[in-house]
């Protein structure tokens, strides 16, 4: 998926705000060359994760105070719009449904799951939905509570999928378009201390990719929803970490490539990223390569449309970092100095529509 010469691009990059009141950037991208260069910063406290709608045009960020809502301009530039309170801690995580009428929210801290209502204009209108997670896990330093880490819907908008790290499972909720209400409608159940992270599907949806943070794997899943019930079978797991990995590695980031062809993943502690091709017809991953990324705890990655260039943004050096990817020669090569970006959290190449 090449870019064209009239395709234009930005980079946002979001991160903690300790010692600067801007925490969220943007900048221009050229897909030619990988090269980006600062354009503008909006003032915004911690935002932890920003997510862009399915139609292109409003980006939503978290916040301290809740969630943010932002236009996107035709330069790529953020416009504010509104703001709104989500009843609970800082979440960590933000998602809007395949319609873009709802805004999907996930608590770390809290176990908590909530869902806002959107109106037309990109604006958020209302809490509609508050379930907190209960139970207990087993790992007393940190997994004894619920602890929500990504909230996604299938790519049929019917069921919101919430990992939980805490309890070793992501719970599927069945959403009611009218209401914004949730249902629980299954549980995939994941190895004991694993830590399911994150979960994105395949461009044709019938796939299920869940990065599990404390084994550092993959688990592959098939997804269908029949007779109106979830239903997904475990197909494959993968190590995101060579034999040799770093101890204390954490599996961070999943991206899948804008061509469906490619599944990329961060290893946090390892300081390393890597890349699996993907088949289309099974859902298999084959793994490519697990290559170091010159920077400390990557704690989110974005690729160009063109599977050319990879860009980590390291939470912990304080830096985004710029590769050059050769996926037929399994090669990952710096090509820019870094960009100095203080405790980075989520990193979006976005297509400006």
């Amino acid at each position: 998926m090449a870019p064209t010469k009239k395709d234009k691009y930005v980079v946002y990059a979001a991160g903690y705000t300790r010692n600067i009141t801007q925490g969220l950037r943007v900048y221009d991208f050229d897909p030619s060359t990988g090269r980006i260069s600062f354009k503008a910063e909006t003032e915004i406290s911690n935002p932890s994760y920003i997510t862009i709608s399915h139609n292109g045009r409003y980006l939503y960020s978290i916040t301290d105070e809740g969630v943010h809502a932002y236009k996107i301009q035709e330069d790529g530039t953020l416009s504010f719009l509104n703001k709104s309170g989500i009843n609970g801690m800082r979440g960590c995580y933000i998602s809007t449904d395949y319609e873009n009428r709802f805004l999907f929210v996930a608590g770390y801290h809290d176990g908590k799951v909530t869902v806002l209502s959107l109106k037309k204009d990109g604006s958020i209108n209302k809490i509609c939905e508050e379930i907190y997670h209960k139970g207990f896990g087993s790992v007393g330093e940190r997994n004894f509570l619920p602890h929500i880490d990504c909230v996604k819907m299938t790519r049929d908008n019917k069921y919101l999928c919430a990992t939980d790290v805490g309890m070793d499972h992501v719970k599927i909720y069945r959403l009611d378009h009218r209401t914004g209400r949730l249902k629980l409608a299954d549980i995939i159940r994941s190895e004991i201390d694993s830590a399911p992270h994150q979960i994105k599907f395949s461009l044709d949806g019938k796939y299920a990719y869940i990065i599990h943070e404390m084994k550092n794997i993959i688990d592959v899943y098939s997804y269908k929803d029949v007779d109106d019930e979830p239903e997904f079978e475990k197909l494959q797991t993968v190590s995101t970490v060579n034999d040799y990995h770093a101890g204390n590695s954490a599996a961070y980031a999943l991206q899948i490539s804008a061509d469906g062809r490619y599944i990329y993943c961060s290893n946090a502690g390892d300081n390393s990223v890597s890349a699996f091709r993907r088949d289309e017809d099974t859902g298999f991953l084959t793994k490519l390569f697990t290559l170091p990324i010159s920077g400390d705890f990557p704690k989110d990655i974005a690729t160009s449309e063109d599977n050319k260039y990879l860009l980590s943004i390291n939470n912990e050096s304080d830096t985004i970092s710029f590769f050059r990817m050769d996926l037929k020669n399994n090669t990952l090569v710096m090509y820019a100095p870094m960009e100095k970006f203080p405790a980075g959290n989520c990193i979006i190449i976005h297509k400006l529509v």
